[in-house]
């Protein structure tokens, strides 16, 4: 019996050319390699869908309205017409965690965001753009957000300690979040997929259930996109209402 290779090996980075700069090794690796494809199939499927625009939308205009009208919908619902103006960042936050997960089906590709280094880093970017913002429209009265209101003062000093915890975590909660669901669906693919190999005479059980929880899988891949940007948008807000 060939020997069976581990569900964890398919996240192994792998170098495809090795680069260094100022001491630093930038080497371009698989990850890299499908993050690049990730950005121009979304670039394909935006500028795509929209280059023939028309009154009648074609299928392929259609999906990309879909996708317009969904990010803005949620950003307004979660925020308010006042952050329009952030429409093209989370629409391309969510766009490009949605094309990396869902290319990371094909077999044969890489997962970037089974990666804690590449979602720390979105989540990051995220949490100190907006904290950044938070007090450049409010100044020092965003540290309100820390102070709940109409709290006695004999619980400020804990209840304070208690936000600012809360808040320092946004980044780890938001980026082990997508991490760990695309990491366990994975090794859950691959994990029923070697019982098919195993079992032998009765593997289109284990090939049954896996095509299902394939399908699950890009239910989740989709969900993951919109948590991460829906969370993204619900921290926008505190920057428009930090009083509440």
């Amino acid at each position: 019996m060939a020997e069976q290779q581990s569900p964890l090996e398919q996240f192994e980075i792998k170098k495809i050319f090795d680069l260094e700069l100022a001491g630093f090794d930038i080497s371009f690796t698989n990850s890299s390699l499908w993050m690049s494809i990730a950005v121009i199939a979304c670039t394909i499927f935006v500028l795509g869908g929209m280059s023939k625009a028309s009154i009648v939308p074609g299928r392929w205009q259609s999906m990309v309205e879909m996708a317009y009208e969904f990010i803005a919908k949620m950003l307004n619902e979660a925020v308010g017409p006042e952050a329009r103006k952030f429409f093209p960042f989370v629409f391309t936050l969510f766009m490009f965690i949605l094309f990396v997960n869902i290319s990371g089906m094909i077999p044969g590709s890489f997962t970037a965001t089974s990666h804690i280094a590449v979602t720390f880093a979105l989540a990051a970017f995220v949490f100190i753009g907006i904290t950044i913002f938070g007090f450049m429209r409010n100044g020092l009265g965003y540290l309100k957000l820390f102070m709940p209101s109409g709290i006695p003062m004999a619980m400020a000093p804990f209840l304070i300690l208690i936000e600012v915890i809360s808040y320092l975590t946004r980044p780890i909660s938001l980026s082990v979040r997508l991490f760990a669901n695309m990491t366990a669906g994975h090794i859950m693919l691959k994990v029923i997929a070697s019982f098919a190999v195993m079992l032998g005479p009765v593997w289109f059980f284990p090939v049954l259930f896996n095509v299902a929880l394939t399908g699950l899988e890009f239910l989740v891949a989709v969900l993951q996109a919109y948590v991460f940007s829906m969370l993204s948008c619900i921290y926008l807000n505190d920057t428009y209402h930090v009083d509440h």
